[in-house]
């Protein structure tokens, strides 16, 4: 019996930047009712394999076959055409215009008419197929992120879509959204459709695949089956080409000796911000890792801001090291030993047109070891980043690269670098790991574990539940601008943290 003819083929695909090599004679297949997990370390080529399909980038050599057939995709609409649809990681909506308005982009119409009659119906259909309905007349901005994905990937379906390309689709759902896509990507595969799965999380490359590709430095390492021999310790060490040791987090008890590092009584919050805090208690004691959970903007931004200093709360106080803050600003929290982390590593982190060296030493210029009577020491500057870079390993040509050369995971190495260098009392986490690679994401944990062994107090704002459940000694769960519950790591669990995470404390459950 002749093998299946494959949905998708990509045979030999080579794109270069400049002498960089992202994709290396690269060989593909997606079979009908597959549901491929891509695997790779940052910088190993998934994304720009996936941008070749979907038209985004012009392959430098190798062919492209659909059904069995040579194909030219020279451009997005050449591949929607052809039937290969991708959902980003960051949603091409318009939040101001309905559901509908939003499908019916790209739409052709007959005599100037928009279809509005047939994308409700084939709204019904897909919904119907796939269980995934959404409201045609609601406003984007009025649904919730796990909605938007739901529209994205119906616009997709619409366009008629047969392969699907999700790029980190879990990063910002709840479990219970979580298991509403996987359910429909089961759903997709029984209909003969292929899904292409990228993701970081290998609990969930388990979960949802039949089948892993692995890359690594711009070339396929290995295909092979999703089944009970495939761990995932081994899909890890796959990636990153070596044995992989995942920090341990000691059992440690927070006594009454512990020392209360950070605390936040009643805080409340006002202003433009589009959820405010209400009511906000928080105690983090020295040696402890608390990880806050919720779906993006219920108010974890704004706790991280009024911790930085950056958002002054309309109500409440602040604490650190039982020290009363009367005035709130970034200089003042810094001084006091909070060190800050930022999500936006390229925006309120780092300067990605300066070089590296004025980038780590920006927030302590005005420090005696950098400054002198205004003027810069430049040795003194260039010794210390130097160091932090020997330090971390991070990938630099030295502390004179622009800071926007660096990838994502030596970004996040110089951002823990830079803050870890002046001994915090208390450290400030937002999405520390996102976008990282298995072995940069254990770099980074493992750090904080070295903070927390010192007693040091740390916060971790991140929407990877795998990753708080990792490193965390307590979880709060925040929903609307609440902390709903504040959970023992050793009590929680996935459905618990998720039924509090879409507002429903246990109880009422």
């Amino acid at each position: 019996m002749s093998p299946p003819v494959p949905l998708l083929e990509m045979r030999g695909i080579r794109k270069h930047f400049g002498t960089v090599k992202a994709n290396d004679n690269i060989d593909l297949r997606l079979y009908p009712g597959d549901i491929l997990g891509l695997l790779g370390e940052n910088g190993a080529g998934k994304t720009t394999l996936m941008n070749v399909l979907f038209g985004v980038y012009h392959p430098d050599g190798g062919k492209i076959f659909i059904d069995g057939k040579q194909v030219h995709i020279g451009n997005s609409s050449d591949a929607l055409a052809l039937g290969v649809g991708m959902v980003h990681q960051h949603f091409h909506v318009v939040p101001r215009h309905t559901v509908l308005e939003n499908l019916m982009v790209g739409q052709k119409g007959n005599f100037g008419r928009l279809p509005k009659a047939a994308i409700r119906k084939r709204m019904d259909d897909i919904g119907q197929r796939y269980d995934l309905s959404l409201d045609p007349d609601v406003r984007v901005e009025d649904l919730t992120i796990g909605q938007q994905q739901r529209l994205e990937i119906i616009k997709a379906l619409i366009f008629g879509a047969r392969i699907l390309i999700l790029d980190e689709p879990t990063a910002t759902l709840t479990p219970h959204e979580t298991d509403g896509l996987f359910a429909a990507l089961r759903a997709m595969a029984a209909k003969q459709m292929g899904v292409i799965f990228i993701t970081h999380k290998l609990n969930e490359i388990r979960a949802i695949t039949n089948r892993v590709v692995i890359m690594r430095l711009g070339k396929v390492i290995t295909s092979l089956k999703n089944d009970a021999r495939t761990s995932r310790k081994r899909l890890a060490e796959l990636m990153c080409g070596q044995p992989i040791h995942p920090p341990e987090r000691p059992v440690k008890t927070v006594s009454d000796a512990s020392p209360v590092r950070l605390s936040l009584k009643n805080i409340c919050t006002t202003g433009r911000a589009r959820t405010h805090l209400k009511d906000i208690n928080l105690d983090v004691y020295g040696g402890e890792i608390v990880g806050i959970a919720g779906v993006s903007g219920n108010g974890q931004k704004e706790l991280a801001d009024v911790i930085a200093g950056v958002l002054k709360p309309s109500s409440g106080q602040i604490y650190i090291n039982k020290q009363l803050l009367k005035q709130i600003s970034p200089g003042i929290v810094q001084a006091l030993g909070v060190g800050r982390i930022p999500e936006d590593r390229t925006g309120t982190g780092l300067i990605t047109t300066l070089p590296l060296s004025d980038s780590m030493v920006l927030p302590r210029i005005s420090e005696k070891k950098f400054n002198r009577s205004g003027f810069l020491k430049q040795g003194a500057i260039r010794q210390f980043v130097t160091r932090l870079i020997e330090q971390y390993g991070i990938k630099a040509d030295g502390p004179d690269i622009r800071t926007g050369t660096l990838s994502g995971g030596n970004l996040q190495k110089a951002l823990l670098a830079r803050e870890l260098a002046w001994d915090p009392q208390v450290l400030l986490a937002a999405q520390p790991t996102r976008g990282l690679d298995v072995s940069a994401a254990q770099f980074v944990h493992q750090k904080f574990m070295d903070l927390r062994q010192r007693d040091r107090a740390l916060v971790i704002i991140s929407e990877n539940l795998e990753e708080l459940f990792e490193i965390s000694d307590r979880i709060a769960v925040m929903y609307e601008g609440r902390i709903m519950d504040i959970l023992p790591v050793e009590e929680a669990t996935v459905s618990r943290i998720g039924l509090l995470m879409a507002g429903v404390r246990e109880d009422a459950a």
